[in-house]
């Protein structure tokens, strides 16, 4: 059939095809050249820590990592490592940003594609073939090397071998991470060290495979872990076992030629242990020992299941042995105070020390006659001092630039230990003894604030502490002591102007 009408012509272009036309040619030429653009120079990221701005990394949150170091008997030469990071991402990435800042990094792979990576001041700048999503689960493999040399902490040499204190933020010198207390995970580690040398981590062992002249060992930790708190130790190590509490499997970790006379020391814990869950409920974590390196840090560490100690203050003879025991149990009560329930910021530290230098105190007034009274009367003296040169416990000043662990002051210790004398004072023993054991109880496995301790004070409490906390956790001058009108502080030395700081 024919039309009975002439076809129409050809309609003309509409203007809203033009104009996309016009568009779709501007995106793919801006995209012609964002390709022939270098892309933007990489750039350290942190996460706004008060005292530690640069720690920490934006954009997701890790899971577990799964870390193997390669250690040839030799402290002068970096370990082979490989560190594989499980992580959420919680915002759209086109670049994922880690902590590492003493190895050497020859390869990185991001969900099995490879990745080009550049250090930006102590960072390593990862870019992904393709952007990671929001809610999408990444996993990061770095092959690096892990160097024990130098004088800041990460590792620590000994004449044998190696210990780790990444107190406060040397944990991104040993391995690359997401190093800040807020991102807890959980860790693999898989050693390979010489046959006649012992490797130990924290956790349980899952393997040890000899191969010749090498032993690869193998742990995992059964909670979540602060990067600071992780721990890896080779050398020439006894591990002596025993229980506590209930069946808790305690494992020491000591020098082979020292095990017999430190045996008097290690045969303590058991006891240490039931005298905390008498004061503060289960023990936390999957197992308990200490590990005792032949170093000289100058402090002692509560590493996660595995608190580091000198082996100078066991066998120098110079120490009261009520002195090691209360610093034993200091130690101890970290694995409550600062490793189960974990700061949320550096700023939360006096949350840590404090509660360990309270159970230190009280054990050494319970076990030695020494008077928790007296020591904190003392402390009372000397407080505004302590508060003038570091700052109230909840407001600390930041560390010296070139002594990181500079932040660990007198305020963080007796200071700290101050507020919660103050506060059992002004609530009552028997609600200061159910905060302690709520606190443990309700942040078990996780990060907490000052604002959280501080809730959970008023609810036990059932009354408005506000102006209690605010002068004693964040005025400069320490504010009278409930129930002992007859403390005094002294005045803080006036320093002039030009030496403040």
């Amino acid at each position: 059939m024919l039309p009975d009408s002439p076809p129409p012509a050809a309609r003309p272009r509409s203007r809203s095809r033009r104009r996309l036309r016009a568009v779709l040619l501007a995106a793919a030429s801006a995209a012609l050249v964002a390709a022939a653009l270098p892309p933007p120079a990489p750039v350290p990221l942190g996460i706004g820590d008060p005292l530690f701005p640069s720690l920490g990394n934006p954009g997701y949150d890790v899971v577990a990592y799964d870390i193997a170091f390669t250690y040839r008997g030799d402290n002068t030469v970096p370990l082979d490592a490989v560190t594989a990071i499980e992580a959420r991402v919680t915002e759209r990435l086109e670049r994922i940003n880690l902590d590492f800042s003493h190895g050497t990094v020859s390869a990185v792979v991001v969900n099995g594609l490879p990745a080009e990576f550049a250090s930006a001041g102590e960072d390593l700048v990862v870019q992904p073939l393709l952007p990671l999503e929001k809610g999408s689960q990444a996993r990061i493999t770095v092959e690096h090397t892990s160097d024990p040399r130098g004088d800041e902490d990460g590792w620590v040499t000994t004449e044998d071998g190696l210990v780790m204190a990444n107190q406060a933020d040397a944990g991104h010198r040993v391995f690359p991470s997401n190093d800040h207390p807020a991102d807890k995970a959980y860790f693999t580690f898989r050693i390979t060290a010489p046959s006649e040398l012992t490797a130990v981590a924290n956790g349980v062992r899952t393997a040890k495979l000899p191969d010749g002249a090498t032993t690869t060992w193998a742990y995992r930790t059964r909670h979540p872990m602060a990067t600071e708190l992780a721990q890896v130790a080779i050398g020439d190590f006894t591990v002596p076992t025993r229980e506590g509490p209930g069946g808790l499997p305690v494992r020491d970790v000591v020098p082979a030629a020292d095990a017999a006379a430190l045996e008097p020391w290690l045969k303590k814990t058991p006891g240490q242990l039931e005298w905390m869950e008498s004061k503060v409920g289960p023990y936390p974590f999957e197992n308990y020992g200490v590990l005792i390196a032949d170093a000289e840090t100058g402090y002692e560490l509560e590493t996660q299941t595995l608190s580091l100690f000198e082996r100078r203050i066991f066998v120098n003879g110079t120490l009261p042995e009520w002195y090691v025991d209360s610093v034993m149990v200091h130690e101890l009560a970290h694995q409550w105070f600062g490793d189960s329930v974990t700061p949320r910021t550096w700023s939360d530290l006096w949350l840590n020390e404090g509660h360990a230098t309270w159970y230190e105190a009280l054990y050494a007034e319970e076990k030695s006659g020494r008077l928790m009274e007296t020591r904190l009367r003392e402390a009372y003296r000397r407080s505004d001092q302590w508060r003038a040169d570091g700052g109230p416990p909840a407001a600390p000043k930041p560390p010296k630039p070139d002594s990181k662990i500079s932040l660990f002051r007198p305020v963080m210790y007796d200071g700290s230990a101050l507020v919660l004398y103050a506060l059992r004072q002004t609530i009552g023993g028997d609600a200061f003894d159910r905060l302690e054991r709520a606190w443990v109880s309700e942040y078990r496995d996780a990060n907490a604030s000052t604002a959280d301790f501080t809730r959970l004070a008023a609810r036990i409490a059932e009354r408005d502490l506000t102006a209690f906390f605010q002068s004693w956790l964040y005025e400069e001058r320490t504010p009278p002591m409930p129930g002992h009108p007859d403390w005094k502080s002294t005045a803080p030395a006036v320093r002039p102007v030009s030496q403040a700081r």
